[in-house]
């Protein structure tokens, strides 16, 4: 389990395999504090760590990265020299500061426009058709691993929807959101309650 609030931005230092990959991941954290199979959030996704090694602040950790994974996430996420953000996971009696996220990717979506507002940056998203229905304005959404509050939904035809985002200047600093640009492909997670509600809705329907 996973808040959205990004500690780390790591770099994909190489991959190994075909299929399944295993995925060699550098990243600042102390690797004393990085358990063998515990759970790291990649750019959104839950992920295994399998081995370990560096220095503090100079780390690395490995996960396996399945096929059905890659296919789910944006393409060329593994790719050597790609930016991950890192979390990991939620603790007992840590501060839930963002929402309650699982590191389960729902789907992909596609960077529509980003237009500077004052300091910040608006940025606008296109979901697809089956993700849209989940989304609603003032909600939560997870976008690349990052926690963050719908600011508006215009439903398009055939069943998408444009949402639009808030990117305050710290949050474009510690994340790779920052760098996001037209076209670009981000991973998307819904909100868990919604998730259920539409669940429940569907069966009294």
């Amino acid at each position: 389990m996973f808040t959205g609030i990004v500690s780390a931005i790591g770099t994909v230092r190489e991959t190994r395999g075909g299929g399944d990959l295993r995925a060699i991941i550098a990243c600042p954290y102390d690797p004393a504090q990085i358990a063998i199979g515990a759970s790291i959030a990649c750019s959104g996704v839950c992920l295994t760590v399998v081995e370990r090694g560096g220095s503090a602040g100079e780390a690395w950790f490995a996960v396996d990265v399945s096929g059905e994974t890659q296919n789910r996430t944006v393409p060329g996420m593994w790719a050597q020299g790609a930016k991950l953000n890192l979390e990991t996971a939620l603790k007992l009696g840590d501060e839930l500061g963002g929402h309650i996220v699982t590191g389960h990717v729902d789907g992909v979506g596609t960077v529509h426009e980003t237009t500077p507002a004052g300091d910040s940056t608006h940025v606008v998203i296109k979901a697809p058709a089956d993700l849209a229905p989940f989304i609603a304005a003032k909600g939560s959404i997870t976008v690349q691993g990052v926690s963050l509050t719908v600011n508006e939904v215009n439903d398009l035809p055939g069943g998408a929807c444009l949402f639009t985002l808030n990117l305050i200047p710290h949050t474009g600093d510690v994340t790779t959101l920052g760098t996001l640009k037209t076209g670009d492909k981000v991973n998307l997670e819904i909100d868990v309650l919604a998730r259920y509600l539409k669940r429940m809705q569907s069966l009294r329907g």
